[in-house]
């Protein structure tokens, strides 16, 4: 069995060619996304893995013609995906999991220093600042946090959290028992209106899309602090700005942002950045920003490599795949 690793980061290089002797794969590796210039490499290939190049219909159709069966995302999140194509042409695509305390914990200490006005005090450290003006912070103790999503990732946040002995709040389509030890699962109306901090965990779907929009915004507490672990686009960015800029949140961390997938993991110092939404959010000393790494631990990422491997043989010699979207 053949698979192709597109977008290959020198932290994974290791790992792809170890797992790869492990399963007994045949293997290609390019830095380079999946595109229409470099499917070619997939020739013979009965599987690709990528991370969050956009995959249209036109690259799907592409992937057939090479004789590719199975498109896997080393990813949580498949929203980059055209899954209606692969329907089409018959291609069957799938995610991965991988340890969930990795965004769990960078979601934890996102809410801690958003608490801490952490992003201010170390840029005024920086320049040997050491006054105290605008850095008092709040106890997580004293406040009542909602969790929006509670799959694994969210869960295991409210784990987290409860030993913190704060409020915990939640909203999810489909309750969790295991939630309910830690939680309140309420109507997102009262968790809008209860909450002191918001963090998401839902997924990118198209019910999803902008879920937190102006009517969702003006609905929160005045100094709310909104974090975002899960997708930028669950939040309609251009309402954050403004509601940023009238004073009525408190603060927003963001690992994730809109149209974010051709800027991360990219060295582009001195370059002028194709999104001026994410400048503006980058202006406001009450926004903390990180290029969506939440993720990135070194067994998150021994998991993303080895699930996209294994999950590719489970589809294409005929086993059960629970990772398989198509």
């Amino acid at each position: 069995m053949k698979i192709v690793f597109y977008s290959v980061r020198e932290d994974e290089n290791e790992l792809i060619d170890a797992y790869a002797q492990k399963y007994e794969i045949d293997l290609v590796k390019t830095k380079e996304p999946l595109t229409l210039e470099t499917v070619s490499l997939c020739q013979g290939a009965q599987a690709v893995s990528i991370m969050t190049t956009k995959v249209d219909e036109a690259i799907v159709c592409e992937l057939k013609k090479h004789g590719v069966q199975y498109i896997s995302t080393r990813t949580i999140g498949f929203d980059h995906i055209d899954l209606d194509a692969c329907k089409k042409y018959g291609m069957h695509a799938g995610n991965v999991s991988y340890t969930y305390s990795s965004v769990a914990e960078y979601t934890v200490m996102m809410i801690l220093m958003s608490l801490r006005n952490m992003k201010l005090i170390l840029e005024r450290f920086s320049s040997q600042d050491f006054s105290l003006e605008h850095i008092r912070g709040r106890e997580l103790k004293d406040l009542t946090v909602g969790v929006i999503g509670t799959g694994k990732i969210g869960q295991e946040v409210i784990r987290l959290l409860s030993g913190f002995n704060c409020k915990i709040v939640a909203y999810d389509l489909y309750p969790n028992e295991n939630v309910k030890k830690y939680a309140e699962y309420v109507d997102l109306d009262t968790l809008y209106e209860q909450a002191n901090i918001i963090t998401l965990h839902a997924p990118a779907l198209e019910q999803t899309y902008h879920m937190l929009n102006k009517e969702a915004l003006q609905k929160m507490k005045k100094d709310v602090i909104i974090v975002n672990t899960a997708r930028g686009r669950l939040i309609d960015t251009i309402a954050l700005i403004e509601a940023i800029e009238e004073g009525r949140i408190g603060y927003a961390a963001l690992d994730v942002v809109e149209n974010e997938h051709h800027l991360y993991y990219k060295d582009l110092k001195n370059k002028i950045l194709d999104n001026r939404e994410l400048l503006i959010l980058k202006s406001f000393p009450n926004v903390m920003l990180t290029p969506h790494t939440a993720f990135f631990t070194h067994q998150a990422v021994s998991d993303m490599v080895e699930y996209s491997i294994t999950n590719a043989i489970k589809t294409i010699e005929g086993q059960e795949n629970p990772w398989q979207l198509v």
